[in-house]
């Protein structure tokens, strides 16, 4: 356990990194704050956290709403009087080549990766700023250090979460630690909105060395737990047989 307990906010906490950065923190003896839209599995998530000894609360959560994430953050600041962490972690990726020209998929992309991290930095700094201190963890990719045949749009959206968060690193110094977290292929429910048949079959061998969750919620772990003072940027995790 920690020696000084953090009101931690996690985007995207129903499954995968979401789900496990919570887990981990909470076991760290952080006080976490669900969000996603899929209430049933938040507060199952929350219940098994009480179970093992830790601290949880939830709310419905969409991202793409930037009024939604005000309320989301507003709804934490109520319960524990403020947010020290705040993780964007909601992601979509439904892969696919730019000639498949799915332009929904690639609106929803750019609205939950792009906007929902916006959306997050929005809600949250105005607290942070109040009280004098505050921890951003926005959850890239390796997609926003390369780009590869399918993932062209996936990778301009983690691109711009980069930059994003490189930007308010550098406005912020001094009192808003911001740090980036880029998984590698991950075990998750991403691949799950794949609906280009061939993405989705190159995913089957890409996912093949896909490293469990725990993995990158250690990675969240270490940036939150460092002392004041010290800023871990960016971290990424991959698979130890990956290339990419």
């Amino acid at each position: 356990m920690t020696h000084t307990a953090k009101v931690v906010l996690i985007t995207g906490a129903s499954s995968g990194i979401g789900a496990a950065a919570a887990r981990r923190l909470a076991a760290d003896g952080h006080r976490v704050f669900l969000g996603a839209r899929r209430t049933d599995r938040l507060e199952e998530l929350a219940g098994r956290i009480a179970s093992e000894g830790g601290t949880a609360d939830f709310r419905r959560l969409d991202v793409t709403d930037a009024d939604d994430v005000r309320a989301f953050v507003a709804a934490a600041t109520e319960r524990w009087g403020r947010v020290d962490v705040m993780v964007n972690n909601a992601g979509v990726m439904p892969l696919s080549p730019l000639a498949a020209l799915k332009v929904d998929e690639w609106e929803r992309m750019i609205d939950v990766n792009v906007r929902g991290v916006l959306h997050g930095v929005a809600a949250a700094l105005p607290v942070m700023r109040r009280q004098g201190g505050g921890h951003f963890v926005n959850i890239a990719s390796v997609g926003a250090y390369e780009v590869v045949p399918t993932a062209a749009v996936y990778c301009a959206t983690k691109f711009a979460v980069r930059a994003l968060s490189e930007g308010l690193r550098q406005e912020s110094a001094g009192d808003i630690r911001v740090s980036v977290v880029s998984p590698g292929v991950t075990e998750s429910e991403l691949a799950d909105s794949i609906s280009d048949p061939r993405a989705r079959e190159d995913m089957k061998t890409y996912r093949s060395v896909a490293v469990p969750a725990s993995a990158i919620a250690d990675a969240i772990a270490f940036a939150v737990s460092r002392p004041a003072g010290v800023d871990v940027n960016e971290i990424v995790v991959r698979p130890a047989a990956s290339a990419q």
